[in-house]
């Protein structure tokens, strides 16, 4: 190519290229963005959400025993309840009548689960 041309085509393409550059950052062309900012402190109704997770996923990690139908029980277990907890959060926080109702239905048909399971268990010696 001719130097000419690699000009044109250089004129022809820096508009773009300094368009883009300022999208990227933030519309401020040659200069960097800021820092993002720190996320809003976790509503209460976050925070409880995040502590049931958690005690969930502590509790769901049993010892397995190689025994399909034991090892799905004893984890189903603290799996329903952290869906108790949560629905628990939701009913302390929670506007929507739908979704309390939900919440509700969780809490009645888990604690139902759970008993059954238990009963299972305690069947079986476990």
């Amino acid at each position: 190519m001719t130097i000419r041309l690699l000009a044109l085509m250089a004129a022809i393409a820096a508009p773009s290229l300094a368009a883009a550059q300022g999208a990227h950052h933030g519309g401020h062309s040659g200069h960097s963005m800021p820092a993002p900012s720190a996320p809003a402190a976790d509503t209460p109704a976050t925070k409880a959400y995040r502590d049931a997770n958690a005690k969930m996923h502590r509790n769901m990690d049993i010892p397995f025993s190689n025994d399909a139908d034991v090892d799905f029980v004893r984890g189903m277990i603290p799996h329903h309840q952290g869906a108790i907890d949560m629905a628990k959060v939701l009913l302390e926080h929670g506007k929507d009548e739908q979704a309390r109702k939900w919440a509700a239905d969780v809490i009645r048909e888990q604690e139902r689960e759970i008993a059954e399971m238990q009963a299972w268990l305690k069947k079986r010696g476990l």
